[in-house]
């Protein structure tokens, strides 16, 4: 077998393995530290039934003005 098909195929079960790996991390991780990960990836919406500024409002704001 030639050298360029072996280099290809080792680099393919490498990353496998490494996938494979990163899968595994991921699930023995513990709770607190994937649900923080979570929440800091997230952008955080007001709690309750208040007043948000949203794209829609704006624009109507924009529509009033003379």
């Amino acid at each position: 077998m030639s050298e360029q098909s072996r280099i290809p195929r080792r680099t393919f079960f490498a990353g496998l393995g490494l996938v494979a790996a990163a899968g595994v991390a991921a699930k023995l991780a513990p709770e607190s530290a994937t649900s923080a990960l979570e929440n800091a990836l997230s952008p955080q919406e007001p709690e309750g039934d208040s007043y948000r500024l949203t794209e829609h409002v704006k624009k109507y704001y924009r529509t009033t003005t003379i």
